[in-house]
């Protein structure tokens, strides 16, 4: 057979079929939701060679779940690739699930609200849960958070009030507060949206960081900080806002305006700059 045909269908080849990387769905009951909770975990291509990897927590949006990561976002794919360039290292990757179709009365957000404690899940059960069934380093140096819209505010959340837990955090698209414009109001104190929206201000990252003292600023420098958002994106000034923050608190961060707006084509492409840059934030 001629070498250069073997060549080209080599390249032909989808990477899937080299990869022995897999994508795990599951469940946890949690007592403190009291209601079962799914998540999914893209474990790396030397996985089960026992050895212990870093690990990215990747949140959806609103009314999504953990399974448009992988469906969508097609993180497998580019995780893969990835790691097969050498431009991103071996992780493990946790998608959990806090949401659903909010508009049929389900649960959504990553905030501590009424009636829904997930703040408080993802800390005290879920995250030492996972640390302890996959094979996960599990602390600072090797733990990072990203997300999407309400996961990229309640990634960058995370950081904030948690900067003792991980390296590096990348915001995609991410709801750091309430915009002025181009987000519904909802005023019914029995809706989950409404909820949800009270909770986000009441956690606004922008106030989180104007408000923080020298001693928080401290801590909030030991964490590698990326603000991804689209040129054409609703929550593009409440990221530039963010970023002013941190700026003017003398905190280092990233920031990317990109050509694109609030949707799957940002997002898939934002994770091609997402895992490399936590990469560079873990000590492994």
């Amino acid at each position: 057979m001629d070498k250069h045909f073997v060549f080209i269908f080599l390249i032909l080849i989808p990477l899937q079929l080299f990869s022995r990387s897999k994508v795990v769905s599951d469940s946890i009951f949690s007592s403190i939701l009291n209601a079962s909770r799914n998540y999914s975990v893209y474990l790396p291509p030397s996985y089960d060679e026992g050895k212990k990897y870093p690990v990215l927590y990747l949140l959806h949006g609103m009314s999504q779940t953990d399974r448009d990561w992988v469906w969508r976002g097609h993180v497998q794919d580019v995780a893969d690739r990835l790691v097969y360039s050498g431009e991103a290292d071996e992780m493990i990757i946790v998608m959990p699930d806090a949401g659903g179709d909010i508009y049929k009365g389900v649960w959504n957000g990553y905030f501590d609200m009424p009636g829904w404690k997930y703040e408080t899940f993802f800390f005290e059960e879920f995250l030492p849960y996972i640390e302890n069934r996959y094979n996960i380093i599990g602390n600072k140096e090797n733990r990072a958070v990203a997300g999407l819209s309400m996961g990229g505010g309640g990634a960058t959340a995370y950081g904030l009030w948690h900067p003792d837990m991980f390296s590096s955090v990348y915001a995609m698209s991410a709801l750091m507060d309430i915009p002025e414009v181009g987000a519904a109001r909802y005023e019914n104190s029995d809706d989950k949206l409404a909820i949800l929206t009270r909770a986000v201000k009441e956690r606004s990252c922008i106030k989180f960081v104007e408000d923080s003292n020298d001693k928080i600023k401290v801590e909030l420098r030991k964490v590698n900080w990326f603000i991804d958002c689209g040129d054409d994106d609703f929550l593009l000034d409440r990221n530039i806002e963010f970023f002013r923050a941190l700026r003017k608190s003398g905190i280092n961060s990233q920031f990317r305006v990109r050509d694109g707006g609030h949707d799957w084509e940002y997002w898939h492409s934002a994770l091609y700059m997402c895992l490399p840059f936590v990469s560079r934030g873990f000590n492994n």
